[in-house]
């Protein structure tokens, strides 16, 4: 049997931060299932997704609450279980570009929210257009879709959606993720 941690540390960046916190993990017998950090500024983040033998995992939250001073991180850590894989949603992705402004995440999150579909993941950015120097802004997203949905329609309704907005956007079924 094992159970499931999830982790949140935020600080500082600087070299190495990934190898000691791993090494924290480790060193109480348990695995980083999954895992994802970026450095936004000057702050380093990562959520982390640990499991490992139930008494394994109660050592590591001891260990992480002692040790968030010695890491440089602000640490929380939260019992959860496994993932539910039960196939009963199909994985899409969804891809937008637009001229940078307040409100798109809210907006195309919000379509899909008044819809009950879940977002598994979220990605921003902004970089400047090559020969204009304009900002934009880009976001991809992973959603899971309830099987009995029809993709076709969920799509038609997206991209009208985007386009009066002035957002060039598209949502494709995954063949496997």
């Amino acid at each position: 049997m094992s159970d499931h941690l999830v982790i949140t540390a935020l600080g500082s960046d600087q070299p190495g931060i990934v190898n000691r916190l791993s090494t924290v993990i480790l060193k109480q017998d348990c695995n980083i299932a999954d895992s994802r950090m970026a450095v936004l500024g000057g702050e380093f983040a990562i959520i982390l997704l640990v499991n490992g033998d139930p008494a394994h995992i109660e050592q590591l939250e001891q260990q992480l609450a002692e040790a968030q001073q010695g890491l440089g991180l602000t640490i929380i850590s939260r019992r959860t279980r496994g993932q539910d894989n039960n196939g009963q949603r199909r994985p899409c992705t969804v891809e937008a570009v637009a001229l940078d402004h307040p409100g798109i995440v809210q907006r195309l999150t919000g379509f899909f929210a008044e819809r009950n579909i879940n977002i598994d993941k979220l990605e921003t950015g902004s970089y400047q257009a090559p020969h204009t120097g304009t900002t934009m802004f880009r976001l991809l997203i992973h959603i899971g879709i309830p099987v009995d949905s029809d993709i076709d329609t969920l799509r038609d309704e997206f991209v009208d959606y985007c386009e009066e907005m002035n957002i060039d956007a598209s949502l494709e079924a995954n063949s496997n993720r």
